[in-house]
């Protein structure tokens, strides 16, 4: 007999339905799975079969046949165990071929038949939804995440045998609902703040226009002066994630399985911190079957590195095309896969080695041609694509022994969310391509920068004595842009100028 039941399957970060026939019949015991299924989906067989007989069920006798279409994409991970086994479940008339074939199915069987989570849930809900389908069995630790998608019933079912007595009406189970006003309620509640840090208020300062702006920074300085503590504070500056973003976060950090345990949505901005030893397959993604990097999982957030010139140079240099597109193509023999990554990247490294160049109060033995050395770990091109490099020196003892003082997140924020709120006005017209002033493009800087006679003149100097590149200058008057807005100023003058080259700390040399 033959039976229908549909599931989903993720590529890059969409997902697409697919459409599960199990064929039974007589002749030898044998099972075949076609439709290009990996290692994982091909064990499915084994899986199904005890998880069968473990839920009171006789596996088939037989020849049986399971097609996995389209067959001409790949199907990888265990997430096809539950759609399997209720299919063979449909072909021996276990269960309703009608109650089946309407609902979407997805979950990877234990051998006692429990239904475990499984990766990718949300884009596959939103696949099924597409497609027509109303309704999906889903496992209990992935339904607060399904239930996000709207037009869709999700139905969590803990093994094998609620999901077939649900199926021929013998038990009801409720659907999952999820508060979406509520979850992005709770966003801003944050434990760090900045107000948490003594002194260095010219580094907040400049992490306050970076982050209004959406501008890649660099913090410099001796160890212990705060570049990590300035850093985890960056998201509670950045304004609320909507819905769409958290929708797009949430997919991807589904695929990636990061997400928690009946974690519904993300509801805050991603900040990742990789270890400076990661490869350039985790930072940008890869594998055999491609999965998204700590550059998209950073997506719509803040991707940190510290120790910056401690990272492999060729894990450096896989950053340049997420940095100016804003997105990840990793191509591969089956086919390229697109992932998004637009991300603030904040780093953080020592002035030298020691970590004590230009400190006042200890010695740096390095030597010029170390210091030199060590920063040219960082090539050129990348530190083009940084818009502001900026100083955290030592904390000085009174400003540690000081109440706490200077303007908290919140209020940061506040105005972080005021200059968006102009930038937002100024690109409405460029169909959702430029968001921020880093966004803009040439003849973007054309039309939004303009600047007065002394700013030119300023910047022109600036050109001349710092040997800008035309890709630094483009970013310096972006920066000026963002300072100018802060300052509720339609023009560029001097002073914005003068402030936006304050934040080029690397190109002034030693």
């Amino acid at each position: 007999m033959l039976a229908k039941v549909f599931s989903g399957a993720v590529y890059g970060v969409e997902a697409y339905p697919v459409e599960i026939e199990v064929n039974t019949g007589g002749g030898e015991i044998n099972t075949v799975i076609v439709g290009l299924p990996d290692a994982a989906v091909r064990e499915s067989k084994d899986r199904v079969w005890t998880a069968l007989a473990n839920s009171a069920f006789l596996p088939p006798s037989g020849r049986t046949t399971i097609n996995l279409a389209p067959a001409d994409i790949r199907k990888e991970g265990p997430s096809f165990d539950l759609p399997i086994a209720v299919g063979t479940l449909v072909s021996s008339g276990s269960v309703s071929a009608d109650a089946a074939a309407a609902c979407g199915l997805v979950g990877e069987l234990a051998l006692g038949g429990e239904v475990r989570r499984v990766r990718g849930v949300l884009p596959i809900a939103l696949a099924l939804r597409r497609a027509g389908i109303r309704r999906m069995l889903v496992p209990p630790d992935n339904a607060e995440e399904a239930a996000v998608v709207s037009g869709i019933e999700i139905f969590p079912v803990r093994n094998l045998r609620e999901a077939a007595d649900f199926l021929n009406g013998e038990m009801t189970i409720a659907p999952v609902r999820v508060d979406l006003a509520a979850l992005r309620a709770r966003q801003g509640e944050a434990v760090e703040d900045f107000i948490d840090v003594k002194g260095q208020e010219s580094a907040k300062r400049a992490i306050e226009v970076a982050i209004s702006g959406g501008h890649n920074i660099l913090l410099i300085g001796p160890p212990g002066t705060g570049k990590t503590m300035l850093a985890r504070r960056v998201t509670t500056i950045l304004p609320d994630l909507m819905l769409e973003e958290a929708l797009e976060t949430t997919q991807i950090h589904s695929i990636a399985g990061v997400l928690r345990s009946h974690q519904a949505l993300v509801t805050s901005r991603p900040f990742r911190a990789p270890h400076h030893t990661i490869s350039d397959a985790g930072l940008l993604g890869g594998g055999a079957h491609p999965m998204p990097g700590e550059v998209s999982l950073a997506h719509h957030g803040v991707l940190f590195l510290d120790e910056l010139p401690e990272f492999h140079r060729n894990v450096l240099e896989v950053l340049r095309q997420p940095l100016e597109d804003g997105h990840v193509t990793i191509s591969r023999a089956a086919g390229s896969v697109t992932f998004p990554s637009r991300f603030i990247l904040v780093a953080a490294m020592n002035p030298c080695p020691c970590g004590y160049f230009g400190d006042p109060r200890r010695a740096c033995n390095c030597g010029a041609l170390k210091v030199q050395n060590y920063r040219n770990r960082i090539s050129g091109p990348l530190l083009d694509r940084i818009d502001l490099h900026i100083q955290v020196p030592a904390v000085r003892h009174q400003d540690m022994a000081a109440l706490a003082s200077g303007a908290d997140s919140r209020a940061i924020r506040a105005r972080v969310q005021e200059a968006r709120s102009t930038q937002q006005a100024r690109f409405k017209g460029h169909g959702g391509r430029v968001t921020c002033n880093a966004d803009m493009g040439a003849r973007d800087v054309q039309r939004h920068c303009v600047l007065d006679a002394a700013a030119q003149s300023l910047l022109k100097m600036a050109m001349t004595e710092m040997s800008l590149s035309a890709r630094a200058y483009d970013r310096l008057v972006k920066v000026a842009r963002t300072i100018a807005d802060l300052d509720h100023s339609d023009i560029i003058r001097d002073l914005h100028i003068g402030e936006a080259i304050q934040y080029r700390t690397l190109d002034r040399g030693l």
